[in-house]
């Protein structure tokens, strides 16, 4: 069945139908790693958006029970330049095409994946739709102009609707949970922690009621300046219980603080990202997916400072409150591409919560990838 990705400003991209039927609205973004589609189509930091892959072959090692970042697809449209009808790997119990037909994610294979991304990488993100219905162009282009076309509070649409625990241990972990990861709630419970998953718009008052020895704040989608009233909660837990916050939660932090936050041209999404570890001088291969990032020039006036940069555009990676338990990436660490670079943050999570509750000051925390 033929299919069409429509953008925004008027380009059209033809191809073939895979996965669902019909029509899938988003912003159109691409993602360079040549592993991880499961992940990506799994993780709610791809919640609102269409996802190219630039890799040409994808789905070659089929899907599996084990790789889940989430219950569901949270991204509204997957496009790639072929996918692989018999994948070969052990685990493999499905085709990424059933695995998209079964979950309703409209896609489209066939397309000049390469001139896309081009595309985006010189006019910048923007709105498209993925379609199989035969409707005129000027159709799809006067839907992709409304304004409120697409949600704004995408948190509010991959946050848990019910608190719960994961996990045993001496520590117990809070977490905000923004669109949560699979791998974080994993990284967590090994090192002996309780992990108390809550909503995204839970007050600080009822985390306090969960005498939490640190809090954690996830990753999700959208812009961190679309819920202030997050922002709020985390400006009460500065200064009141160790916090580590990961990509959205790093930008959440940096808001709290009083830094400003950038819509980027085109984001970075991909598994191969540089970032080096200014104590240290170290570089660690980082797994990315965000389209914000802190402004740099605003952190004068925080109390915060750079711990990390990105080595490809100088972006700010990594953050450090000067006076409280307070520390954050952009980066995802969890996510181990290196593989294991970055898995020791993990480690100074717990060694800061444990510093904490023996009164110890917190400078002699040392942030490091391992």
């Amino acid at each position: 069945m033929r299919a069409r990705m429509i953008l925004q400003d008027g380009s059209v991209w033809e191809g073939l139908a895979f996965g669902a039927e019909g029509e899938a609205y988003g912003d159109v973004v691409f993602n360079t790693g040549m592993t991880g589609y499961q992940e990506i189509l799994t993780d709610p930091s791809y919640c609102g958006q269409i996802v190219a892959m630039t890799y040409p072959l994808i789905g070659n090692y089929g899907i599996n029970e084990q790789d889940l970042e989430s219950r569901q697809p949270h991204l509204r449209g997957f496009i790639v330049k072929e996918w692989a009808e018999h994948p070969s790997n052990w685990r493999s119990v499905s085709n990424l095409h059933a695995f998209l037909l079964e979950r309703g994610v409209v896609g489209l294979s066939g397309a000049d994946t390469r001139s896309l991304v081009r595309h985006l990488r010189e006019r910048g993100t923007m709105k498209g739709v993925i379609t199989t219905l035969e409707m005129p162009l000027s159709y799809y282009l006067d839907r992709l102009q409304e304004e409120d076309l697409l949600a704004r509070d995408l948190v509010a649409e991959v946050t848990t609707g019910e608190p719960f625990s994961v996990g045993a241990g001496t520590r117990r972990v809070v977490a905000l949970d923004c669109g949560i990861k699979a791998g974080i709630l994993d990284e967590l419970t090994a090192r002996s922690c309780e992990v108390v998953v809550v909503g995204a718009h839970t007050s600080a008052e009822e985390i306090f009621a969960w005498k939490p020895d640190g809090v954690f704040l996830s990753n999700g989608p959208g812009d961190p300046q679309d819920v202030p009233e997050i922002v709020e909660t985390v400006k009460a837990l500065i200064g009141k219980v160790p916090l580590f916050g990961i990509c959205l939660g790093h930008q959440l932090i940096a808001l709290a603080c009083g830094a400003r936050i950038e819509r980027m041209k085109y984001g970075h999404r991909g598994t191969n990202h540089p970032v080096k570890e200014l104590a240290t001088g170290r570089c660690a291969i980082t797994s990315q997916n965000h389209g914000f990032v802190v402004n740099a020039a605003s952190l004068a006036d925080t109390e915060l400072e750079i711990t990390h940069l990105n080595l490809n555009d100088g972006t700010v990676e990594g953050l450090r409150h000067r006076n409280h338990p307070c520390f954050s990436v952009q980066f995802h660490p969890e996510a181990r591409p290196g593989p294991i670079d970055s898995r020791g943050l993990f480690d100074s999570f717990v060694q800061l919560i444990d510093k904490h509750k023996e009164g110890q000051p917190l400078p002699e925390l040392q942030l490091r990838f391992d």
